[in-house]
């Protein structure tokens, strides 16, 4: 299957991130389409979050770097703090946190 981009995570207090794993990103296993993935690469959140902040590949431009190799769980964790997901995409293995109310996905 051709790589294809996950959409923006977008939470419920209007934090956004970018989400990705494949072989082009900084993931693990960095591989297209692996069943489970335990680290993803997110990128240019539209806020500085201190959780992803030992991550950055440039502190002084938190919302136009990229932040290699972040755990699973600090994600999910990134996104419980902003209130859960109210739209977007995950790699696969992440569990979806939604917002009360939110549209869940097809998965």
């Amino acid at each position: 299957m051709p790589y294809m981009l996950n959409k923006v995570v977008q939470c419920a207090d209007g934090f956004a991130m970018s989400v990705q794993a494949s072989q082009f990103s900084y993931s693990n296993p960095r591989v297209d389409d692996a069943d489970e993935y335990t680290h993803a690469e997110v990128g240019m959140p539209n806020k500085e979050d201190e959780l992803l902040m030992p991550w950055a590949e440039d502190h002084e431009t938190p919302t136009t770097t990229v932040y290699p190799y972040v755990p699973r769980q600090l994600i999910i964790n990134v996104i419980a703090k902003h209130g859960g997901m109210i739209g977007g995409d995950l790699p696969a293995g992440f569990p979806y946190l939604y917002a009360p109310g939110a549209k869940k996905h097809p998965s």
